[in-house]
């Protein structure tokens, strides 16, 4: 939470579920389970196969979990549904440090 992440054409994403279990600099963590939802994406007919409506993490943390589940990071990967483009992670805290 409190991290700016995009799709690919800038529209914003968000966590679904934060982790509760887990705060970074007083806000829940987000974790490579919850799927995330994106507004504002303008990828649409007939440019493409847009808008990103929802995305999800594929690649997280290797080392720090949260409720059993991998945390996502800048490097981790996350694709788009529908259009299979990935999510980019533009901001976040730096507090602590996850690989």
């Amino acid at each position: 939470m409190g991290a700016t992440v995009l799709c690919s054409h800038a529209g914003q994403a968000m966590p679904t579920v934060p982790s509760p279990m887990v705060m970074v600099s007083g806000m829940p963590v987000a974790t490579i389970a919850a799927p995330y939802v994106v507004a504002g994406c303008p990828f649409v007919p007939p440019v493409g196969n847009g808008p990103c409506v929802t995305a999800q993490w594929l690649v997280g943390a290797t080392r720090v979990l949260s409720q059993g589940q991998p945390l996502a990071i800048m490097t981790g990967t996350a694709i788009c549904v529908p259009t299979g483009t990935p999510l980019l992670p533009v901001v976040a805290q730096t507090r602590a440090l996850a690989t």
